[in-house]
């Protein structure tokens, strides 16, 4: 049996527009990046070197009011999950549980989220805006592979990365496109490549996205539509384990 050696990676190969900030293992990149924001700017990507998990932040600098603004959720949550995609084998799908839970093959795998100025009004435009996102690559002796059954980790689901620096790097160039689509082309296409990934609870249900974000549901048969909160998720963050500070088993 071949022995693999799991190592924290160093460095970051990122596009042109981001600039790196790298804490230790131990180190919380969405609360550095939000405890930061203010002082680094736009463009500023926090990562933790870890080799279990690719968990990273960016720090943008929005011009809208907040309501507006917040939706940036949508466009972190499709890199991330396109970034996921693009170094997995393609049968296995990558799907979002509105707003910001990630999910790989079916498992839970990670999730993304946002931060912004505590005293900022929903008519106000924040100072800067921060998305981030946790995602599992390796259990690492967390867990026995299939303790966790409603949990995955990409490297138990054929995982063709180099670990989580190639994924974080992959989510850089995903993110850079997504925000050039969203300067020239408007919000839509974030929105429609958004929706694409959305799993739903029952086929034939159609979704969409209201002007403030929150998720509108309308079945396939009957008229009584759901609207989901995107505020209310936020809060929740139901992908999230707050003692560990890593995605849910």
């Amino acid at each position: 049996m071949a022995l693999v050696t799991l190592r924290t990676p160093t460095s970051l190969d990122l596009p042109p527009g981001f600039r790196a900030v790298a804490l230790r293992e131990s180190g919380d990149a969405f609360a550095h990046a939000c405890r930061t924001a203010a002082d680094e700017g736009a463009g500023t990507l926090v990562w933790v070197r870890r080799f279990d998990v690719a968990e990273f932040a960016v720090i943008l600098e929005p011009e809208a009011p907040l309501a507006e603004a917040r939706k940036t959720l949508f466009m972190g949550m499709s890199a991330t999950a396109d970034a996921i995609a693009s170094l997995c084998p393609p049968e296995r799908p990558v799907t979002i549980a509105y707003p910001d839970t990630i999910r790989f093959d079916g498992g839970l795998v990670g999730g993304g989220r946002l931060g912004w100025p505590k005293r900022c009004g929903e008519d106000e435009t924040p100072d800067w805006l921060v998305f981030a996102a946790t995602v599992r690559v390796s259990f690492a002796g967390v867990v026995e592979p299939g303790q966790a059954p409603t949990a995955a980790a990409l490297d138990e689901e054929g995982f063709e990365g180099g670990g989580p620096a190639m994924l974080i790097e992959s989510f850089a160039r995903f993110f850079l496109r997504a925000v050039d689509s969203w300067q020239h082309l408007g919000f839509a296409p974030v929105v429609t490549d958004y929706l694409n990934r959305l799993g739903k609870d029952r086929p034939g249900d159609t979704l969409s996205l209201s002007p403030a974000g929150d998720l509108i549901v309308r079945p396939a048969v009957g008229d009584h539509e759901r609207r989901l909160s995107l505020v209310d998720g936020l809060k929740a963050a139901a992908w999230l384990d707050r003692e560990s500070g890593g995605p849910k088993l």
